[in-house]
């Protein structure tokens, strides 16, 4: 009886670690303007009331996937579990005027489901830039590397524009889109061109780019449980790597989250548009 006892938990065991995981990497701009990137997109209030309505469709539809977790960019290395304490504070009824995309998006969506905890994942990292400018400066390229930083801002405008007439979900399901990922992605890929023989400042920036995606993506490893459907709420730039991470990872699944998410007009994807 004992033995068999013991094969039948083994055998449980070994079914729970089968269960699949799967993971939405849900990019995002940011909706507080932060100012933290090259180039920071400024767009109308998340909380006026159109605004508002948008982004409860969007927790709406991306419920639909049925998260068990919602993981966001914020650091928790100090938490043991990365339970975030502005999360608990957040269902106590703080920190409902905040815009950023962690609390409109993550820990609605987490509290919509009933969630007692939403988890930390983000890490430093380091962004060796003015090695890549110095190198630029030395070898004649400094027009050619400027240009290429203007191809953000010109990118940044673009989606400013589109922001006036678009809804939340609408950006969302652009930025999400596969091609328009690989591009952004694409802009890191094309520094590795700077450099030659020892010194190689393009490569050190995609590295080091790299590999804090890979320190975000090991949080998110080390968090997960067997059979978890987790939402990862997270600035669009870092989609390329984790999604890949999530494809490399053994018993993963990447959910799409245009699958999920609406329109301009509302309508979900997977269900007709009323």
């Amino acid at each position: 009886k004992s033995l068999a006892m013991t094969a039948a938990l083994l055998f449980a065991t070994q079914a729970a670690s089968d269960q699949p995981v799967e993971v939405m990497i849900l990019g995002t701009y940011h909706f507080a303007n932060p100012g933290l990137d090259m180039h920071n997109a400024e767009i109308d209030d998340v909380l006026a009331p159109q605004r508002q309505k948008e982004v409860v469709a969007v927790v709406d539809a991306l419920a639909r996937f049925k998260p068990t977790r919602v993981a966001v960019e914020s650091r928790a290395d100090d938490k043991p579990d990365r339970a975030l304490d502005s999360y608990t504070e957040y269902l106590a009824g703080k920190y409902s005027q905040n815009r950023n995309e962690i609390y409109q998006i993550g820990y609605r969506l987490a509290s919509q489901m009933k969630h007692e905890q939403v988890f930390g994942i983000d890490a430093d990292g380091e962004f060796p830039f003015e090695g890549l400018q110095t190198f630029a400066d030395a070898n004649g390229r400094a027009a050619e590397l400027q240009a290429a930083i203007d191809e953000i801002g010109v990118r940044t405008r673009q989606f400013e524009e589109r922001a006036k007439s678009a809804s939340v979900g609408a950006l969302l399901r652009e930025m999400n889109e596969p091609a328009h990922i690989r591009e952004d992605h694409a802009w890191y890929m094309r520094t590795l061109s700077y450099g030659v023989g020892m010194a190689q400042p393009g490569a050190k920036l995609v590295a080091s780019w790299t590999v804090r995606n890979i320190e975000i993506c090991a949080r998110l490893v080390q968090l997960v449980k067997p059979g978890d459907r987790i939402v990862v709420v997270y600035g669009a730039g870092h989609s390329h790597l984790l999604r890949q991470c999530v494809q490399d990872m053994p018993g993963w699944k990447l959910a799409e989250p245009n699958d999920y998410l609406p329109d301009d007009a509302g309508c979900l994807a997977r269900l007709p548009c009323e």
